[in-house]
């Protein structure tokens, strides 16, 4: 793991410890490098990211309320492993909870929103031709961020943050055809917008993001780091080249 302390110590500070160490658990369980059954120990992680065991805990802790470890007593935190299906139901609940902001959304916006959804959206194509990936991820998050809010739904936004959050930000960038999912669900949703047919984008916004999941999935799959999709309930297998600390 040591070769993954520049990562961990990029992103340090940008956020609490504690959340910060439990996003970066998270993408190594997710991605197999760390595997069901392993067991994480406090004082091994504190060295090799260079931090106190205090953030170590709590982060653990968080990642324990997430399902992701459990704590066995006097033995420490153990790996409870990730399957594929587990990343189907988790985009599957952010669908459902993403496409209900956005038909409120359809509802309450007004023109000007739907102009500042629109430029939005015509940033995000001008920085994918340019092939500013970069770019073109922070104003895809834009977008969507744009039209949860304009829900005026704060309980339900919460509820999807907590959502997203349990999947780490490198992982939706890393979606094979997202990009392209970006580019055919995105126009119409704002044409669906514009005239509040608030079931229309009920209905796009819902197979938007399931199709980003299925991308991850067949993603993880071809990479080695999953078995065969048809095995429900298997675990996602330790990365077979994890050593190298290489990101998913």
């Amino acid at each position: 793991m040591d070769s993954n302390r520049d990562f961990a110590t990029e992103s340090f500070g940008k956020m609490q410890l504690s959340e910060s160490v439990a996003s970066y658990l998270r993408e190594q369980i997710i991605s197999g490098k760390l595997a069901k059954g392993e067991f994480l120990r406090i004082d091994a992680l504190a060295k090799t990211l260079g931090m106190s065991s205090t953030p170590i805990r709590e982060g653990l802790l968080l990642l324990q309320s997430e399902s992701f470890v459990r704590l066995i007593p006097r033995r420490g935190f153990v790996v409870t492993g990730f399957s594929m299906d587990d990343l189907r139901d988790l985009f599957w609940a952010q669908a459902v909870v993403g496409a209900e902001l956005a038909a409120r959304a359809a509802n309450k916006m007004t023109k000007a929103d739907v102009a500042k959804l629109q430029q939005i959206q015509n940033n995000h194509d001008t920085a994918l031709a340019a092939g500013d990936r970069e770019r073109v991820t922070r104003l895809g998050h834009e977008f969507h961020r744009f039209i949860n809010l304009a829900a005026q739904s704060p309980r339900l936004t919460l509820l999807l943050g907590s959502l997203a959050k349990q999947l780490p930000n490198r992982f939706y960038t890393s979606i094979e055809g997202q990009l392209q999912g970006a580019v055919q669900y995105h126009p119409i949703i704002i044409d669906a917008i514009k005239v509040k047919d608030s079931e229309a984008v009920r209905s796009l916004m819902y197979r938007h993001i399931v199709n980003g999941g299925e991308h991850l999935v067949a993603m993880l799959d071809s990479q080695g780091k999953g078995k065969p999709q048809g095995d429900r309930g298997e675990e996602l297998s330790a990365d077979p080249a994890g050593a190298t600390g290489t990101e998913a």
